[in-house]
């Protein structure tokens, strides 16, 4: 099938298929007419690396759970470190967001959103407690 067919397969822009081409991680074979064409086995991978990708594993981690994709022998163990780690990775994104939260919902919070200057966002972003100086 040609590279239109395999997005709508799998869910990808052409022109993300052509990026992964040109990268190693997908090789399409070549139809008579020089046209790329895809198989079954290209749109396996391919929605394997999308569904990869959505979860948030980089590009380097898709390559090393391709060829763990297509390695009968590899043991389970090696796939269940590789998401482990992401999922550390994950879980310390939420921690500094949930941490960013609190922090602007306590400026947010204590700013009066009023007529006057005074404002504790500016000041908290500025670093500065008692604000800008006055002379």
């Amino acid at each position: 099938m040609n590279i239109g067919a395999a997005a709508q397969a799998c869910g990808l822009p052409p022109k993300t298929i052509r990026y992964y081409e040109d990268i190693g991680l997908l090789t399409a074979g070549r139809a008579a007419n020089g046209y790329r064409d895809y198989g079954t086995e290209d749109i396996h991978r391919l929605s394997f690396v999308q569904r990869s990708r959505s979860l948030g594993f980089s590009v380097a981690e898709c390559r090393q759970l391709l060829s763990l994709y297509t390695d009968r022998d590899r043991a389970s163990a090696d796939v269940k470190a590789i998401a482990e780690e992401k999922l550390g990775e994950i879980d310390r994104k939420i921690a500094e967001l949930t941490a960013l939260r609190v922090t602007l919902g306590h400026l947010v919070a204590h700013c009066h959103g009023d007529n006057r200057p005074d404002c504790p966002i500016i000041d908290g972003l500025s670093g500065d407690r008692a604000g800008p100086s006055k002379g």
